[in-house]
């Protein structure tokens, strides 16, 4: 039985040793890891595409409901608070199907909303929108719908806004992801990681069998001032012959004279 406060010592140096016997194998288990990650990658994963088009909020003096907002060159603050509502009108329902209408796009506006993310430029009233979607055509064209559709629906709501367009979309020239070059190293550290983690396992046990005691000379050569009373037989079931059995006389199997 074992005790629960048992402790497992481990030599730090020597699992390094090992670590660096074994790097061969790490290293061509982490290369081969890397390949599938590229293979899977570059065989099933589809490439994106990203258009962004990016506003800027223009008010002297506007009003959300009872709230008014006076902003000048000073008050960031309050800017960055009505670029955070325009972000959240723009991802409303009614804008998105707006904005599906308008593009004749084939998605509901929750699937809209996953391909749009904004991005607020920090210490100014600028923010971006960013469509990513399968095809480099329709990120463009979906993100200068929001950009025809975002200010005048922003001005149905807030009074007084004036949002206005800083840079159209263009047509991307180059995919957005996936990343090559991140999912190899990412493959490669999974592959070296398991590879090393394989290693320690087999080093952590082999050291626990090098603390057992495995035949009677060692049991001798530990304690001999104590004589040997008994002991019991392995009793493991041999491939062709019958059962092992560990004595004094050495080990022997079943029907051996």
């Amino acid at each position: 039985m074992s005790n629960k406060n048992d402790e497992i010592e481990i030599d730090l140096l020597k699992l390094f040793k090992e670590m660096w016997r074994h790097a061969l194998v790490i290293i061509l288990v982490a290369l081969l890891v890397a390949s599938a990650v590229f293979a899977v990658t570059a065989l099933f994963v589809s490439p994106t595409y990203e258009a962004t088009a990016s506003f800027y909020v223009n008010n002297s003096s506007i009003s959300i409901g009872s709230v008014s907002y006076s902003i000048s060159g000073g008050e960031l603050n309050a800017a960055n608070a009505l670029v955070n509502t325009y972000i959240y009108i723009l991802k409303s329902r009614t804008t998105l199907e707006d904005i599906i209408e308008k593009a004749q796009l084939p998605y509901t506006s929750e699937e809209l909303g996953k391909m749009i993310t904004t991005k607020v430029i920090t210490g100014t009233a600028a923010f971006d929108v960013t469509v990513t979607t399968l095809s480099p055509t329709e990120s463009e064209k979906i993100a200068n719908t929001i950009a025809e559709v975002l200010p005048e629906r922003i001005s149905e709501i807030v009074d007084g806004s004036n949002v206005r367009i800083v840079d159209y979309a263009i047509i991307p020239a180059h995919r957005a992801g996936p990343s090559y070059a991140k999912n190899l190293l990412i493959g490669f550290l999974a592959g070296a990681v398991l590879a090393a983690g394989v290693v320690a396992v087999r080093f952590i046990i082999s050291e626990q069998n090098d603390q057992l005691i495995h035949s009677t000379d060692e049991l001798r050569q530990l304690y001999p001032d104590i004589k040997v009373l008994a002991m019991i037989p392995d009793m493991r079931l041999s491939e062709k012959k019958g059962y092992y059995y560990s004595s004094y006389y050495g080990d022997k199997k079943k029907g051996d004279k």
